[in-house]
């Protein structure tokens, strides 16, 4: 099964001890058709300039049983990283897209009192751009949005396609790369990457593997 993690800014400075009391101090408890769910953080570990956590929190699902409507409590767990890079504060949520996105905004009122202080953050075309074309043989994937075609939202190249590079310049003349999936040449793992910074890991390895590799690798490309 893929990992999925997705890569946020924080727009103002909070030290890394700071935030790890706040995350530490967290804790809500919200009511759903009687049912209690829960939202905290635990294990909150400073390690130097990195403060690793997982956020704790309980989604309601609503089954049948027996014709009778049932709310249960889900307990679920996403790992939080945050790196202080020189005085900018780098956060990466552990989850795919639309759960990192809810986690992002709450972490934002924690840690300020309003969402919107945690954003995206994001890469450049041209990056994305010279992952292909640095090992081309490397690439699996690549998709194009901004599309200039009418009635074209997107453009793909899959598998035999990425070797005719006069259909990879010609998408290129009408669109940007917004995704690529490629062999990563020094450790040879099969990974994603969106201009928003969505990585996803198609190798298998443990939570704390990926996160090491995007601390590694990915935080370096912007």
């Amino acid at each position: 099964m893929a990992l999925s993690a997705k890569i946020f800014r924080l727009k103002e400075y909070n030290p890394i001890d700071v935030i790890a009391d706040k995350l530490v101090n967290y804790s809500l408890v919200e009511e759903y058709e009687g049912v209690e769910l829960k939202k905290y953080f635990e294990d909150v570990k400073v390690i130097g300039v990195l403060l690793k956590a997982y956020f704790i929190f309980d989604e309601p699902r609503v089954l049948n049983v027996a014709g009778e409507t049932k709310v249960l409590p889900i307990r679920r767990e996403a790992l939080v990283t945050f790196r202080d890079r020189e005085g900018e504060i780098i956060l990466t949520v552990f989850e795919k897209k639309n759960r990192a996105n809810r986690i992002a905004n709450l972490i934002s009122e924690v840690l300020f009192g309003r969402v919107g202080v945690v954003v995206e953050a994001k890469i450049n075309h041209e990056i994305l751009k010279s992952i292909h074309e640095s090992s081309p043989e490397s690439t699996k994937v690549i998709y194009f949005d901004n599309v200039d075609i009418p009635n074209v939202n997107k453009l793909a190249l899959y598998g035999d396609a990425l070797a005719d590079t006069s259909l990879y310049k010609m998408y290129l003349d009408h669109g940007l790369i917004w995704y690529v999936v490629f062999t990563h040449r020094e450790t040879g793992y099969i990974v994603g990457i969106t201009r928003n910074l969505i990585v996803t890991m198609f190798s298998k390895m443990t939570l704390d593997e990926f996160s090491d590799f995007i601390d590694k690798y990915i935080l370096n490309l912007f």
